[in-house]
């Protein structure tokens, strides 16, 4: 038997579904703990603690000279010095700015010669 016309325009439409709302997870802990969190919609890269965050500048070589003074003088581990100014350095290598490349790099081996004398210091006590 076909379906007219007639019949076909009196089908039942479905009512629309309600869309459920993503609930947001009160487990994301405060401090930061290197990882993600199951199910979390932080992104990987976030800030966790500003007040830690050393701010760099390369635009200019003057720039780039006291970025690397700020670095040598915070009180932070010596890993976390060498990555600062690997950052800078990788990022005005993108940008072309070899004068300012040129000038992290030294500061780099600045930090590096400066606690290898500490260390022979150190050993002879």
């Amino acid at each position: 038997m076909a379906i007219g016309r007639s019949q076909m325009s009196r089908q039942v439409s479905k009512p629309p579904q309600k869309r459920r709302k993503a609930k947001k997870n009160t487990r994301d802990p405060k401090v930061g703990t290197g990882k993600k969190p199951k199910g979390s919609g932080r992104r990987l890269y976030t800030d966790e603690n500003p007040r830690d965050t050393v701010g760099i500048k390369f635009a200019t070589p003057a720039d780039a000279r006291a970025t690397v003074a700020k670095v040598k003088k915070i009180k932070k581990p010596f890993a976390r010095k060498i990555q600062i100014l690997t950052v800078a350095e990788q990022r005005a290598k993108v940008m072309g700015k070899d004068k300012v490349v040129k000038i992290f790099r030294k500061g780099k081996e600045a930090i590096r010669d400066g606690t290898k004398g500490t260390k022979k210091a150190k050993g002879k006590k």
